[in-house]
C-alpha cells in the first residue's frame, strides 16, 4: 500500500533533483521544509510549490553546519511532525588534471557533504520518528555505489558509504515502523550532470527521477536503482572477468567532472 506524506523535509532543494522532488510532492495539505545554500533559488522553488497548493518553509543552511541544521529540523518537527525526510544534497568531483590524484580538499568535501551531511540531516529526526513509530527516510545515493568509478574515487566511496548506512538503518528501524529507501540513480539531467564531461547513457529528466524515487518511497521499497539497462550492465559486469570489466569501464566511462553540487 502506498503511503501519503504530509510533512516533508528535502535538502539540496534549490535546484536539480531536490527542486524536482519538492515540486513533485507539492500539493494541498502538504507542508515542505526546503533546505539549501542559495536562498534566492530556494525562494523560487518555494513559490512554485506554493502555487501547487503546498505550505512551504525554507532554510538557507549548509548541511555541514550540523548544529544549525539540527535546530531547524527539530523546530520544524515540533510543529509539523516529519513523516518523510529526503537527504538529497550532494557534491561531486573527479580526478585532477591529466588524471592526476583527486585533490584532497575535493575528496574531503564529498565525504562531508554526501555522507556526513546526509547523516546530519537524518539523525535529528530518528528519535522523533521512532517514538511516533512511523516515518520514511530517502537517501539519494548513486549507481556509483554499485559500480565505483575510477575517475570518481571519493564520490563513489561517499555514495557507497551512504548506501551501507541506509541498509543498516533499515534493519534497525524496521520494528519501529520507519522505512528507509536508498535511491541509486544513474545520470539525471541537472546542473550537476552538466558539469560531467563524458558519455551519459540513458539519462533521465529530474522530474522523471523524482517521480520514480517518490513512488519507491511511498511503497516502502528499500533499494531503487535505475535506469535498468545500466543496472543490468553493472550486474553482468560483476559476473565477468575483471580484465573485461575494466576494459568496458575504461572505454565507455572515462570522463572528467567540473566540480558540481545540487
Amino acid at each position: 500500500m502506498k503511503r501519503d506524506f504530509r510533512a516533508i523535509v528535502i535538502t539540496g532543494a534549490s535546484s536539480g533533483l531536490g527542486a524536482a522532488l519538492a515540486r513533485h510532492h507539492a500539493r494541498p495539505g502538504v507542508t515542505l521544509l526546503l533546505i539549501g545554500r542559495d536562498e534566492g533559488r530556494l525562494t523560487g522553488v518555494a513559490e512554485t510549490c506554493r502555487a501547487a497548493g503546498a505550505s512551504v518553509e525554507i532554510a538557507a543552511i549548509d548541511i555541514r553546519e550540523t548544529e544549525a541544521l539540527a535546530a531547524r529540523l527539530l523546530a520544524f518537527d515540533a510543529v509539523f511532525p516529519v513523516d518523510l525526510v529526503i537527504a538529497n544534497a550532494g557534491v561531486e568531483a573527479s580526478l585532477g588534471p591529466g588524471r592526476s590524484a583527486e585533490p584532497l580538499d575535493a575528496a574531503i568535501e564529498q565525504f562531508r557533504v554526501n555522507l556526513e551531511g546526509a547523516a546530519a540531516t537524518v539523525t535529528p529526526l530518528l528519535e522523533p520518528m521512532r517514538a511516533r513509530r512511523q516515518g520514511a527516510i530517502t537517501l539519494i545515493s548513486s549507481l556509483a555505489a554499485m559500480e565505483p568509478m575510477p575517475d570518481q574515487p571519493a564520490y563513489s566511496a561517499s555514495k557507497a558509504g551512504l548506501a551501507a548506512w541506509g541498509h543498516a538503518l533499515a534493519g534497525w528501524l524496521r520494528p519501529f515502523g520507519v522505512t528507509v529507501t536508498i535511491a541509486c540513480p544513474g545520470f539525471i539531467a541537472t546542473g550537476m550532470t552538466e558539469s560531467y564531461k563524458g558519455w551519459r547513457p540513458f539519462e533521465v529528466s529530474a522530474a522523471d527521477a523524482a517521480r520514480r524515487i517518490a513512488d519507491a518511497t511511498a511503497r516502502g521499497r528499500l533499494v531503487l536503482a535505475f535506469p535498468w539497462p545500466l543496472v543490468w550492465l553493472i550486474r553482468l559486469g560483476h559476473l565477468v572477468p575483471r580484465i573485461l570489466r575494466n576494459a568496458v569501464v575504461d572505454t565507455l566511462f572515462r570522463f572528467t567532472v567540473e566540480k558540481g553540487r545540487d
